[in-house]
């Protein structure tokens, strides 16, 4: 299989919030890019990073591991982690490695905004 071009386009959508959008596979060599778009995200201190999954082709076990280290990371800024746009594929692969319960997952980017605001 060949990889996709990997982007992490970061947009500032509220005081609070920072929004991820991703575009292409997502796998260990991928760590340099997302671990740039957290660090242009985290420049203004925000409450939360959202992840845009919407653009998201592939994810391997690489891929997860780095959106781990990607949590930890948040956790130690006292940061949370909303998502959206995951397909039912990747949702049930969030369930499965029990990313969902750190990773508060939702449908739209309407929602994962609102949840920013709610503790």
């Amino acid at each position: 299989m060949t990889e996709s071009p990997t982007t992490f386009a970061v947009r500032e959508v509220s005081g609070a919030a920072q929004v991820i959008d991703i575009a292409g596979d997502i796998t260990a060599q991928s760590e340099d890019v997302l671990m740039d778009a957290y660090g242009r995200a985290n420049q203004q201190k925000v409450n939360a990073i959202v992840l845009n999954f919407t653009g998201l082709d592939y994810m391997n076990s690489g891929g997860i591991g780095l959106l781990v280290m990607l949590l930890v990371r948040a956790q130690r800024q006292h940061q949370r982690v909303l998502a959206f746009g995951l397909s039912d594929h990747y949702r049930q692969i969030f369930e499965l490695t029990r990313l969902d319960e750190a990773v508060s997952i939702h449908d739209t980017e309407d929602a994962a905004l609102a949840a920013t605001s709610r503790s």
